[in-house]
């Protein structure tokens, strides 16, 4: 059974585009069913959600207090370490670590967990490296179809549901 999701974030999470205003400042685009597939996860299922990303933003601070995310690493090279790391806090193994991502600086962190996931715009070595490629885009439902599959695999799809009903 899967305890631990870990999300990237660009490309993923969001659809990959950084966008700067003239003032410096940075947006990205969240999807709402993504965000409610990761807070139903952490606030209903009581369970864990990392988010480790290569890149820096006050932005993903603020999406991941917003949906529950206990854990937070950003500006991270190598994924796979933050993530054991993780592991041994929580006292599970890799095996009940689903993870999604969509660029090479995933791979080890992928090739890792017990159930690997790319959106379906992730570059071609990663899905063909991933247990699973979503049939959604990175920011466009990625990650809520990614929580979908977990939940029908851990026969808890209906609770999933039944948590809005």
């Amino acid at each position: 059974m899967i305890e631990l999701l870990v999300l990237d974030v660009d490309g993923t999470l969001t659809d990959g585009k950084i966008i700067y205003t003239n003032n410096g400042d940075e947006l990205k685009n969240f999807d709402v069913k993504d965000g409610l597939a990761v807070a139903t996860w952490t606030k209903k299922f009581n369970k864990k959600v990392a988010i480790i990303t290569g890149r820096k933003s006050k932005l993903v601070e603020k999406r991941a207090n917003e949906l529950g995310v206990q854990y937070l690493y950003q500006g991270i090279h190598n994924k796979l370490e933050i993530l054991e790391d993780i592991c041994k806090k929580e006292n599970i193994r890799l095996s009940q670590v689903a993870a999604i991502g969509d660029d090479l600086n995933d791979l080890k962190m992928l090739n890792a967990v017990g159930i690997s996931f790319a959106p379906n715009d992730a570059v071609d070595y990663v899905k063909n490296t991933v247990k699973v490629v979503c049939n959604q885009k990175g920011g466009y439902g990625a990650v809520r179809e990614m929580v979908e599959v977990i939940c029908k695999n851990d026969d808890t799809y209906e609770e999933f549901i039944n948590v809005w009903l």
